[in-house]
């Protein structure tokens, strides 16, 4: 049994919201604790970074996974996830963080989406957020799991919680932004919520021929 996670990430803000979710597994249907413990791998930016540059959230998340487990040695979560509007042929896509370029902020790349947007109405401002989590050790592909959550894009941001596309990404049956939710309602509904719940079906069953320590 795994006994040991680590998240491919140099970025604590992740690691917390992993360690949240872990934390709200409940047991109506869910394990009611993680079997393992998490941290981020060791020295993250010291390894040759991953490019994320497939065509898919489940390329991007494996390939990721497969890469930082291998170079480490150790049994590694990996994760890629974006928005997608069909109508806009599934952009932002795998391309999400980068959507208005390098070092642009949330505000930016919410204010070209809703440019891209401006036109479009009723059916054509659905949009949906992809989740795929990957984990693998030394290598080797252990478990991939994938989610999604669907509502609209709206015409302007509403709410301060959340992160990214949260401001514009509307729930019609809560009424409110995912950035108007708490985070614990954001966990419940997310694609990150979901995908790490099911996640969290699968690891105590997986296992892998090698220790959980990181090698020399």
């Amino acid at each position: 049994m795994i006994d040991q996670l680590f998240v491919a990430s140099g970025n604590q803000g992740k690691l917390a919201e992993f360690v949240k979710l872990a934390a709200s597994l409940d047991t109506r249907g869910r394990p009611a604790a993680l079997p393992m413990d998490l941290s981020l791998l060791p020295n993250f930016a010291q390894f040759p970074e991953f490019d994320e540059s497939a065509p898919t959230f489940a390329e991007n998340a494996v390939g990721k996974a497969l890469h930082y487990s291998q170079l480490a040695g150790v049994c590694v979560l990996a994760d890629d996830s974006g928005l997608v509007v069909p109508a806009l042929n599934g952009a932002p896509g795998v391309l999400s963080a980068r959507y208005a370029g390098p070092g642009a902020t949330s505000a930016q790349r919410n204010a070209k989406l809703l440019e891209a947007m401006r036109n479009l109405q009723g059916a054509d401002r659905h949009a949906y957020f992809v989740c795929v989590l990957a984990v693998a050790g030394k290598g080797r592909a252990l478990a991939v799991v994938s989610a999604r959550s669907d509502g609209e894009i709206l015409d302007s941001p509403r709410g301060s919680e959340g992160f990214g596309y949260d401001p514009v990404f509307y729930i019609k049956d809560l009424n409110k932004t995912f950035a108007e939710l708490t985070p614990e309602e954001k966990n419940q509904r997310s694609h990150r919520g979901q995908a790490f719940r099911r996640l969290a079906h699968v690891l105590p069953t997986l296992s892998w021929p090698g220790a959980s320590g990181i090698s020399q």
